[in-house]
């Protein structure tokens, strides 16, 4: 299309060849092949060079328009934003995660970028990496399920790399009633009320076996919750309430008045699995994440 307007433009092949530097063979093909694709006669052809036909005159407003429109959509995306970044990640709901988040957000200096920073369960995040575009997901899942995750991320075609293992903390109030002992059994937790994440997740196992499976400490009233923040006003402001949570930084500690307690009792371990799929480059933002997050971590657990 562009060199029908250029040899309209120049009248000759020869013109139009010095003018984009292409042979005149080369021209003259790709001219007949446009004019056999649409079904009309674009130029008469003569001695004294070439012109445009009817047909050519109305084909050369439509090419024109077109060229124009397509130059535009290159410059917008070529020219406007060359600089963009962008960082997206998925992870489970843990203090020490978002307080590198927090640090890492400081350091993004780019005058384009985009972050996303998703908190949900370890099925959702493998979801957001295989089909919503993510480029980085942490997982966690109960020890005991480690082979089962990895098998399940092998057939996916996911590479994972282990970040840290823990145990749960005991978390609650300052105030609340059991905060003053030195040693608090599963048995002393029975009359008061446990916070949890109403979706954990295990790729071989239903969501009743899981649930009863994750939340198996405790008695029988339990509130449910989908994030961070409402667990620590529950447990700030209902002295009833505990839960159990991996370690918290000490500064979101006296944010809320709160306490973490280890429990003899409770030594389920814990892995968090930094994930990402096959043959994924990691950006400049990743890497400085990833960077961060190690940090805190080592601080933290």
């Amino acid at each position: 299309m562009k060199y029908a307007v250029e040899v309209a433009k120049a009248g000759s092949l020869s013109k139009a060849s010095e003018t984009l530097l292409i042979a005149q063979p080369n021209i003259s093909r790709s001219i007949k092949e446009l004019e056999n694709d649409l079904g009309i006669t674009i130029f008469e052809r003569s001695a004294k060079g070439m012109f445009l036909t009817h047909d050519g005159e109305v084909f050369m407003n439509y090419a024109k328009s077109i060229i124009s429109q397509i130059e535009a959509l290159e410059k917008f995306y070529k020219e406007s934003t060359p600089d963009k970044q962008r960082f997206s990640i998925s992870v489970p709901r843990a203090s020490y995660i978002s307080e590198a988040f927090a640090q890492f957000s400081k350091r993004i200096n780019s005058s384009s970028c985009e972050v996303f920073y998703n908190e949900t369960n370890s099925r959702r995040a493998i979801e957001n990496i295989l089909n919503n575009d993510y480029g980085l997901g942490i997982i966690r899942y109960a020890a005991n399920h480690d082979e089962s995750f990895k098998a399940m991320l092998e057939e996916k075609g996911l590479n994972y790399e282990l970040l840290t293992q823990f145990t749960y903390q005991l978390t609650m109030s300052k105030s609340h009633p059991l905060a003053e002992r030195e040693s608090i059994s599963l048995n002393d937790l029975k009359d008061y009320i446990e916070i949890a994440h109403a979706d954990p997740y295990v790729p071989s196992l239903t969501l009743s076996k899981v649930l009863k499976e994750e939340q198996a400490t405790g008695g029988d009233r339990k509130i449910y919750v989908f994030e961070r923040a409402s667990q620590f006003e529950l447990l700030s402001e209902n002295n009833e309430t505990f839960m159990w949570i991996s370690p918290v930084p000490t500064k979101m500690l006296e944010r809320y008045n709160l306490i973490q307690r280890p429990c003899a009792e409770n030594e389920r371990l814990y892995k968090d699995m930094l994930i990402y799929r096959n043959g994924y480059t990691l950006s400049p933002l990743d890497k400085e994440f990833i960077t961060i997050l190690i940090q805190t971590r080592r601080q933290y657990l």
